[in-house]
Formats: C-alpha cells, sequence, structure tokens
C-alpha cells in the first residue's frame, strides 16, 4: 500500500468523490483508510452514567485505499506512486512530475 498516514488525497469514488482531505489512519491489512472529514458516518452512543442521555456522533468511517489518490505535494495533482531505491532506502517519487517525497 502506497499510502501512509498524514499524506493528502484524493477521493475517486463514492458518495465524497472529487473531495480531498487528510490520511488520519491506516490498516493495510484491509486495504482501508480513514481520511479526516470525509466518509461521515453517524453512530448511536449509549450513556455512560446514570442519569445521562445518550447521542449521536458523526465518526470518519474507512473506506478501501484503491478508491484514493495521492495528491503529490510538489506538483499538487493526483497522481500514482512509483518507487526508486537510493542506497538502502526507498523513496515514493511522483508519476507526473518525477519529483520523490
Amino acid at each position: 500500500m502506497n499510502i501512509k498516514k498524514g499524506d493528502k488525497v484524493l477521493i475517486t469514488k463514492g458518495k465524497d468523490s472529487g473531495k480531498s482531505g487528510k490520511v488520519a489512519s491506516v490498516n493495510p491489512k484491509e486495504n482501508r483508510i480513514v481520511v479526516e472529514g470525509l466518509n461521515i458516518m453517524k453512530r448511536a452512543v449509549k450513556p455512560k452514567k446514570m442519569g445521562e442521555t445518550g447521542q449521536i456522533v458523526s465518526v470518519a468511517a474507512p473506506l478501501n485505499a484503491s478508491n484514493a489518490m495521492i495528491v503529490c505535494p510538489l506538483c499538487s495533482k493526483p497522481t500514482r506512486v512509483g518507487s526508486v531505491t537510493e542506497g538502502d532506502k526507498k523513496k515514493r517519487v511522483c508519476k507526473k512530475c518525477g519529483g520523490s517525497f
């Protein structure tokens, strides 16, 4: 999976297509990502203490990583990601501008 926590991504499919946001968390085993402020779902929360009332909370739900494209920090365009090895380290490379990030 080429998407990492903190990357800016553009959603390509689903109800939030065309919107972009920052990746909050990544789950590579399930190939899912959580994007801040996108794919919002409502959750009912039970009261914790006696006398409190339950409430409905908005939560960002995970979405499939294949439905998002990384936005290059150098050229600020949605792009695919390649990899280049420099020495013993791998770097991610933008397929559009060729810059590494």
